[in-house]
């Protein structure tokens, strides 16, 4: 059960963080689930090592998970930026 909640909440996480960066129409669902769940450890292991703690519940790994996506996502612009030259 746990496992679907994480899908969800990552999901959620990613679709926001595609629509703060503008990159909402060139993915779909299951890329902003990806970047979601990713952004989700990324944020769990970048917030402690600067110090910040959100607490536990679902709120805070939304908040958690949707802060890591947007840092994936200004990573995959930086990088796709480069490649479109």
């Amino acid at each position: 059960m746990n496992f679907l909640i994480y899908l969800i909440v990552g999901g959620v996480a990613g679709w926001l963080a595609s629509i703060v960066m503008r990159r909402d129409g060139s993915q779909g669902i299951i890329l902003n689930i990806v970047v979601g769940i990713i952004g989700g450890f990324l944020g769990g292991w970048l917030l402690p090592a600067l110090g910040l703690g959100l607490g536990g519940g679902w709120v805070g790994f939304l908040i958690t998970a949707f802060i890591g996506a947007v840092v994936l996502l200004l990573i995959v612009n930086l990088l796709s930026r480069g490649r479109a030259r």
